[in-house]
């Protein structure tokens, strides 16, 4: 995967952003990340592959409630939060930038490193070290990504799809 594009981090954007367990990432996974697609279509691919896998899915029961609380305290000191979706491996999020998008990111995936592995009894690196950010365009932009991130659990046929999906979006 190429590691070297650059994450673009503007205040005051919208950004769409998706981070996924270090467990998921797979032999599998790592042929479609490294192959020579369009990145766009190389993230739906990558998305399709974990909402079937079971690897690295350390999301449910009480620490999807854990996360979803640690991710709502977040509003207003890391973004001003839109909506976020938890999948058993994944998140995606939509938020406007209020910190610089790295920084966000690494107090966002560390605290929640350390509230999940304090659950799991477990320490070790708890997510992959790169993450997937596209600023949001337009309105229509903003849109399509809002709904996608709001079926994304519905379209993985997760028992608990309402539950994953959280907005604070009108």
């Amino acid at each position: 995967m190429n590691q070297n594009l650059p994450h673009i981090s503007q205040y005051g954007y919208y950004q769409f952003v998706t981070f996924r367990t270090h467990d998921s990432v797979d032999a599998y996974l790592h042929k479609i990340l490294d192959s020579p697609i369009e990145n766009e279509k190389k993230q739906y691919m990558v998305d399709r592959y974990l909402d079937g896998s079971p690897k690295g899915a350390y999301l449910t029961g009480k620490i999807l409630n854990n996360t979803k609380r640690y991710i709502l305290a977040q509003d207003n000191k890391l973004f001003e939060l839109v909506s976020f979706s938890l999948m058993p491996n994944h998140i995606h999020l939509l938020f406007k930038e209020t910190t610089p998008l790295a920084e966000a990111m690494r107090r966002l995936k560390g605290g929640l490193a350390f509230v999940i592995n304090r659950e799991l009894h477990r320490t070790g690196k708890l997510w992959a070290n790169n993450y997937y950010d596209k600023m949001i365009r337009d309105k229509r932009h903003f849109e399509v990504v809002y709904r996608y991130i709001k079926n994304n659990a519905l379209k993985a046929n997760l028992k608990d799809a309402q539950e994953r999906f959280y907005t604070c979006y009108q």
